[in-house]
């Protein structure tokens, strides 16, 4: 389901700089995810299926920024896999932080190639950085809710 408004200028930018640096993002999460003191669970966990979900997230992302997911997709899928990570043992606050840590590899990305500043204007930058917030507000809320449903 989509959105009735389409995505402005620097939401499909963005979608379209996610999907060139997709495996790279993953990547970057992966390895910290996978390393960190505050995710200890998921340097245990299978590695391609943590990958798999890296880019799975990044793809909501994508999407979403395109207008192709709406709010209730967005609760439907992180309901699910916060349902899903407590069936698999992960604690709720590593789960919360690899979310985190997905918006921070993403930022870093977008800072180390320079992009907000070269591209767009403030006021622009400012509401593309508003609406991923937003998802990923969303995207913490709804694993929330599915990780005590379960």
């Amino acid at each position: 389901m989509q959105d009735a408004q389409a995505p402005q200028e620097s939401e499909q930018f963005l979608a379209d700089f996610i999907d060139r640096n997709l495996e790279e993002l993953a990547k970057n999460w992966l390895r910290i995810v996978r390393n960190h003191q505050l995710t200890r669970s998921y340097g245990a966990f299978d590695e391609e299926k943590l990958y798999d979900r890296a880019c799975a997230v990044y793809s909501q992302l994508s999407r979403w920024l395109r207008r192709g997911l709406n709010k209730n997709d967005i609760e439907s899928y992180f309901t699910t896999l916060g349902a899903m990570r407590r069936r698999e043992g992960f604690y709720l606050a590593e789960v919360i932080r690899a979310l985190i840590v997905t918006r921070r590899v993403l930022w870093f990305k977008i800072q180390a190639e320079g992009l907000l500043g070269t591209i767009m204007d403030p006021q622009m930058a400012l509401e593309l950085n508003n609406r991923v917030v937003l998802f990923f507000d969303r995207a913490m809320y709804f694993t929330t809710i599915g990780f005590e449903r379960q």
